[in-house]
């Protein structure tokens, strides 16, 4: 099997519930996809899509993936999709760095290879070992009042994992916890999530003045020393996110005994097969993971199913369903969500079927001989 066409997109994704707001007025009004097509000789075809949050969250943006798509792109041409840490090295030596401009690529490879083989990608990476995920939802940074009233309506529609947005001001985010924590039932997971936002100095009088408050502290600061010294006087687990991109990071992470969980991102990692790598070496080294991504609809967060579902339930933190956050539906027989929880669609590959003609007009387009 060769890769013979490759098509790639670039969709807006409107949020359902308007603005994502995080700390110091980072915002964002949508996820700026790149979608891309990879169509096999024997009639396969396999997706993949990457979305940066907004210009602020990581080093991917829009603009950059759809550049760096297009410059990589004709270097798989003729490769063969199954081959996927061939194909990865491929991409690494051709294009140095920049992680999320690959990630499409190596997930549409995933999608093929699975679909190839007439399994679902789940089993590709491992095997199946529940059937649905636990979700999370977010509360946005916004006022005391916003914040409280907002994790009740998400409990209210039965979640029961919260991912509180903090980072800001020190004194604000206190009292925005606390009503939180107050206006939610009684072991209600919460997760405070300071998105590096904070120094340690800061971290610390936060956590000093919550220690009364039951929830694990997110990636309170930019570095992994500094939020192993945060970490140094903590009293709750900690979990790493924006820290973890190479399995450089993740090794020192587990060295300095700097966290207790790990969030992987699929794009900030460069891709379905990457991330799988450190997932497995993340469980094996004791690790609670949650895999995830930067935004996307419902072709990434099939990948995102897949990857979770494939985590050992035990060592599994919980998973979110971004194709439930945007207006746009780029695919049905999306990964089923009931309740508070998620499955993974039936049938190979990612399982979804993509509704090619709402993704408009191809930004690239190719084919061999073209």
């Amino acid at each position: 099997m060769r890769i013979e066409t490759i098509k790639a997109y670039r969709v807006l994704q409107p949020f359902v519930d308007g603005p994502y707001k995080m700390s110091k007025g980072r915002h964002a009004d949508a996820f700026d996809a790149v979608i891309v097509s990879l169509g096999a000789d024997n009639g396969l075809v396999g997706w993949g899509e990457m979305a940066p949050l907004g210009t602020f969250y990581s080093d991917a943006f829009a603009a950059g993936a759809q550049a760096g798509v297009a410059e990589l792109a004709p270097h798989l041409l003729g490769r063969d999709p199954r081959a996927l840490a061939q194909v990865n090295r491929l991409m690494d030596v051709v294009f140095k760095g920049h992680p999320y401009v690959k990630s499409a690529l190596d997930m549409a490879c995933c999608d093929l290879a699975a679909r190839a083989a007439d399994a679902p990608l789940v089993t590709l990476l491992g095997g199946r070992e529940s059937e649905t995920a636990e979700l999370y939802r977010v509360v946005t940074h916004g006022s005391v009042d916003t914040m409280a009233k907002l994790a009740q309506r998400i409990v209210g529609d039965g979640f029961r994992r919260l991912q509180v947005k903090v980072g800001g001001d020190v004194k604000g985010d206190i009292e925005r916890v606390t009503a939180v924590a107050a206006a939610v039932p009684k072991g209600t997971v919460i997760f405070c999530d300071a998105n590096a936002g904070w120094t340690p100095f800061q971290a610390r009088q936060f956590a000093d003045a919550t220690r009364e408050i039951d929830y694990v502290f997110e990636q309170p600061c930019v570095s992994i020393d500094e939020c192993l010294s945060v970490r140094r006087s903590l009293g709750k687990p900690m979990v790493l996110d924006e820290s973890v991109v190479t399995l450089e990071n993740l090794l020192e992470i587990h060295r300095k005994g700097v966290a207790d969980g790990l969030t992987l991102k699929i794009s900030r990692i460069g891709g379905v097969s990457k991330t799988r790598a450190l997932r497995d070496l993340a469980v094996e080294l004791g690790f609670m993971v949650t895999v995830e991504d930067t935004g996307g609809a419902e072709i990434d967060t099939a990948a995102m199913a897949h990857l979770s579902l494939s985590t050992p339930e035990e060592r599994r933190l919980h998973a979110i369903a971004f194709h439930d956050w945007v207006t746009v539906k780029t695919a049905v027989a999306p990964p089923p969500v009931n309740g508070s929880r998620m499955g993974i669609p039936d049938g190979p590959g990612l399982g979804i079927d993509v509704l090619a003609e709402r993704l408009g007009n191809p930004f690239l387009e190719l084919g061999q001989g073209k």
